[in-house]
């Protein structure tokens, strides 16, 4: 049997309205008017790709000098652009699930460098600030690993042993990657920060490093606590460590020195020591991948948008569309 095909571009009476027209005419006078609304947009999308790649390398450019030239100001912009712009998006989207999450990780860490940056510096802080921020390397890193094996699973069909569609397990999983990248992204450069506001003016006694009072064998150094069991004995929450001018400490608390004192000397002593060598900083000369992977999570979620942002407002002003 012989099938005709409609031809869209056969001739229409324009002078009548679209309700006067058959299913035909009308569907032939629809595609026409497409084709007139859309005639000159190849030329013009060609040149919208070139503004968007042009203003990528630019940007690229800007910003590679930036961080060569002020590194402390591009940090700063950086992380406040992280911070601000996913809440923009999601409060303009209605994400409520990531608005109260950015809600509660921003109060605590606010209360945080709140301590990290009063003076005078009170010897709890070290301890306080090392805790919060390694919990939070552990939960980004849990998250990102709970992540990926959603991921994989999904991959693997694992999904259809419980019922579920493979694109609901490959969002939960994206889901995961995304908010481990992010907070850890956050408290590591968080981290920096109360790092550089506390290295000048931390320390326990004096400044000069001479002690005042003499320190009992079973107090810590740094906070001026009890130390719960000695350092030849395995704690149940920490342990407790012993320089090499045998002075003891917290764990939480020496670790907290390492980190956001970045001192190689005694908190107490201030005798020389190779702090580096007993502890590991997990936000210390990262894997060179992981800090590849760092720097496109900050381009990804700060300037990303903001690029898009200008290029809609160039081709905004010439009339693009």
């Amino acid at each position: 049997m012989h099938q005709q095909h409609m031809d869209l571009h056969a001739p229409v009476d324009l002078n009548k309205s679209l309700d006067e027209m058959s299913p035909e005419e009308r569907m032939r006078a629809e595609h026409q008017m497409m084709v007139e609304k859309h005639r000159g947009h190849d030329a013009m999308h060609s040149e919208m790709v070139i503004i968007l790649f042009v203003t990528l390398l630019i940007a690229q450019i800007i910003l590679v000098e930036w961080k060569k030239r002020h590194y402390s100001s591009y940090a700063f912009v950086t992380l406040l652009a992280m911070w601000l712009i996913p809440l923009i998006i999601s409060c303009s989207f209605g994400w409520l699930r990531f608005i109260i999450i950015w809600l509660v990780f921003t109060c605590i860490t606010a209360l945080v460098m709140r301590r990290a940056i009063s003076k005078p510096i009170q010897g709890t802080t070290p301890r306080l600030v090392y805790k919060w921020f390694y919990f939070i390397y552990k939960l980004s890193y849990g998250l990102g690993l709970v992540g990926y094996l959603v991921i994989m699973a999904a991959f693997l069909g694992m999904n259809y042993l419980f019922s579920q569609p493979p694109n609901t397990w490959m969002d939960v999983g994206l889901m995961f990657c995304f908010y481990g990248l992010y907070i850890g992204v956050l408290g590591r450069d968080i981290s920096e920060i109360c790092s550089d506001k506390m290295a000048a003016a931390i320390g326990y006694y004096a400044p000069q490093g001479i002690p005042t009072r003499h320190l009992d064998q079973n107090v810590c150094a740094v906070c001026g606590n009890l130390l719960l069991v000695s350092e030849k004995e395995e704690g149940v929450i920490e342990n407790t460590y012993k320089l090499s001018c045998n002075h003891v400490f917290h764990e939480f608390c020496i670790r907290g020195w390492c980190i956001v004192g970045k001192k190689q000397t005694c908190p107490y002593c201030k005798e020389k020591v190779d702090l580096q060598k007993m502890f590991r900083n997990p936000w210390e000369k990262p894997h060179v991948l992981y800090g590849r992977l760092l720097d496109w999570i900050r381009w990804l979620v700060a300037w990303q948008p903001l690029i898009f942002f200008i290029v809609q407002g160039i081709n905004w002003m010439l009339g693009l569309e």
